[in-house]
């Protein structure tokens, strides 16, 4: 990680729950200086007291970076405290499910620089993916230092439009949650089949897991992979015969609720 300009200008992290833990322990492991780091948090955990950064301090005047990390309904409350900071030379990143940019302009100022953008959960063990869009005022220099600060969970991509975020939000935002059940519902149906409760559990996460790395490592598309593992006639195919049905399989149910999640997304961005 590349930390020249936040070392010497420092960066401002508000809020330090999972989300902000997960990328101050990122950025401290890729070797920033904790004390180039200012945390507004108002309940530091045992570990944040103990990284060695400031925390609810005064503020370095001119931060090359504010990362805003707190949960949506505390926005309003805790945004206005960096108002002084939309200045034009601090860039302001939002990791706030929900809020467009429209919203930090409103607070921060036209001429700031702001770039969205929505992680998901297993960001946690470095393993998210997050979408980001910068305004008019975001220079590339701007969008490369928001990857190289976000990459410490994860893959980065950019996006052409911030209209493209609620998709987003119903695919890999909310994304995990669907795999999360199609975990308990896998284990589920093992034990409905004779597999002791524990058993089917564990093979359920170990082969959801496993699809999923190998999906990732390989140079084969999904759709190759699945007939890979498809022998005509065989336990696999008698299977996706149920679970690719046009009407109820996982083609018209995941379509149906990656559509459910990005109108509420697109919701909730109106307020």
């Amino acid at each position: 990680m590349t930390t020249g300009t936040i070392e010497t200008r420092g960066l401002v992290l508000l809020g330090c729950g999972k989300m902000g833990s997960a990328m101050l322990a990122g950025w401290l492991e890729g070797g920033l200086s904790a004390t180039s780091v200012w945390v507004l948090d108002p309940h530091p955990s045992d570990w944040l007291q103990g990284t060695g950064v400031h925390i609810n301090t005064d503020l370095p005047a001119n931060p090359a970076l504010v990362l805003v990390a707190v949960k949506p309904q505390m926005m309003g409350a805790a945004l206005p405290k960096l108002q002084a900071l939309g200045n034009g030379e601090t860039l302001f990143v939002s990791v706030a499910a929900g809020t467009p940019i429209a919203s930090f302009e409103a607070m921060l100022g036209a001429d700031t620089p702001i770039v969205r953008a929505m992680p998901n959960t297993p960001a946690a063990i470095g393993q998210g993916i997050t979408a980001l869009i910068g305004n008019a005022k975001t220079s590339d220099a701007n969008l490369a230092m928001t990857e190289d600060l976000l990459s410490a969970i994860g893959q980065t991509v950019r996006l052409d439009s911030e209209a493209q975020m609620d998709a987003v939000t119903g695919v890999s935002g909310s994304g995990p949650a669907y795999v999360f059940h199609l975990i308990e519902t896998l284990a589920a149906a093992g034990e409905a089949q004779g597999l002791p409760a524990a058993l089917a559990m564990q093979l359920a996460k170990a082969t959801v897991a496993g699809a999923g790395a190998l999906a990732a490592s390989s140079d084969d598309s999904p759709s190759q992979l699945r007939v890979n593992v498809t022998s005509p006639n065989g336990t696999t195919q008698a299977a996706l015969e149920v679970l690719m049905q046009e009407q109820g399989g996982f083609p018209d149910l995941l379509k149906q609720a990656v559509a459910a999640a990005t109108i509420r997304s697109e919701e909730l961005s109106r307020g």
